[in-house]
């Protein structure tokens, strides 16, 4: 073995062959080990009996199949888990199981921290430390699926988001691998349409992947006007919202998507009204949309409040008289700091680049 700290769990198949080629061994070795990573969820390559007992030893000694330490566990009152899960040098990410009839999500974190900087965001307040290999990315899968059981011979993960901690398209080759893995049939077999990729509007990365991954992908988008989604969201300053329109629409027709979903965080008396409901109509009608809803889950520090319910009505009555797909997304796991921009980990905040650096989109590409 030439790398003594490769982690395989994570490698998509083509990269595994190239590994046990680079070895002496057959490309059907990767096949082989991926049954039984993800089909078995074994990791201990001693179990790995239709390996020969050189390369099981070699694996065990060489190529260690890792999975992240659990620092903490929490469950919520409404089935919402969320794992805290050591991330090296002191670091720790966060992961979470949305629970819900017929589906299970899983939300996972592609980077340590974040340096997008939204304002509503807890995860941005820390700063960025650094991006997950995606051994890490896969790692939180198979823990969760370890954890979580598989009743039935079913397992209760049935949707992955990348809605976690970080910016997944700032983080985008590994990202891309572990989506690679995700839809694998000899990995986890999900469909593209189970897998979700969420961006806060890295238009390049957004052309890139239509070419490479094909996944279903979510904007958060927050605001109908450039001025206020550049307060909210500041890579709207490099990429403004005509830029990011332009993208989405251009990845359903590369892709053959349905639509883009579009996150938009109520804030009270910020972009919470009939006239920005209106303006946000007229953005998206006619258009290959759908819009997600999300009340606004407070963190320590913050200044925002979360929108009055019917406001947030008022807003959902708008988009659908539009014919947009409106969804009013329902809270959970707001009592553990599980929601949707609570995630806050653990980050020592080591880069923070300014956002009108072109180093922000080649440096993590």
């Amino acid at each position: 073995m030439t790398d003594p700290d490769v982690n395989l769990l994570g490698l998509p198949r083509r990269d595994l062959e190239a590994f046990f080629v680079g070895v002496g061994e057959k490309p059907y070795r990767a096949r082989q080990l991926m049954k039984w990573l993800y089909g078995r969820g074994v990791l201990d390559p001693a179990q790995m009996t239709d390996l020969g007992a050189d390369l099981r030893r070699e694996l065990a000694a060489r190529a260690p199949l890792r999975l992240p330490e659990i620092l903490a566990a929490q469950e919520s009152a409404d089935g919402t888990v969320k794992w805290r899960l050591e991330a090296g040098g002191g670091q720790a990410i966060e992961t979470v199981f949305i629970p819900e009839p017929g589906r299970g999500t899983l939300c996972v974190s592609s980077q340590v921290g974040c340096a997008m900087d939204c304002s509503f965001c807890a995860t941005g307040r820390q700063g960025f430390n650094r991006n997950l290999a995606a051994a890490d990315i896969i790692g939180q899968v198979a823990l969760a699926r370890r954890e979580l059981g598989d009743p039935e011979g079913r397992s209760p993960v049935t949707n992955v988001v990348f809605m976690g901690m970080g910016e997944p398209l700032a983080n985008f080759r590994a990202v891309v691998q572990a989506c690679e893995v995700l839809v694998d049939d000899l990995a986890y077999k999900l469909s593209r349409r189970r897998v979700t990729i969420s961006t806060s509007g890295l238009v390049p990365q957004i052309r890139n992947l239509a070419e490479v991954a094909r996944v279903a992908l979510a904007v958060s988008l927050h605001a109908p006007d450039d001025d206020l989604r550049s307060e909210l969201v500041p890579i709207n300053r490099r990429h403004p919202i005509a830029e990011l329109l332009e993208a989405c629409w251009d990845y359903v027709e590369a892709t053959n998507t349905r639509e883009i979903t579009f996150e938009y965080v109520l804030l009270d008396g910020v972009n919470d009204s009939p006239a920005q409901a209106r303006r946000l109509a007229g953005l998206l009608a006619r258009r290959p949309a759908k819009v997600n809803l999300i009340p606004f889950n407070p963190f320590p520090g913050t200044s925002y409040r979360r929108s009055a319910p019917e406001a947030v009505e008022e807003f959902r009555r708008i988009l659908a008289g539009a014919d947009i797909v409106t969804v009013t997304r329902r809270t959970r796991g707001d009592d553990i700091a599980a929601a949707c921009g609570q995630l806050a980990g653990r980050v020592d905040n080591r880069v923070r680049v300014p956002l009108g650096s072109r180093q922000q989109e080649t440096t993590w590409s």
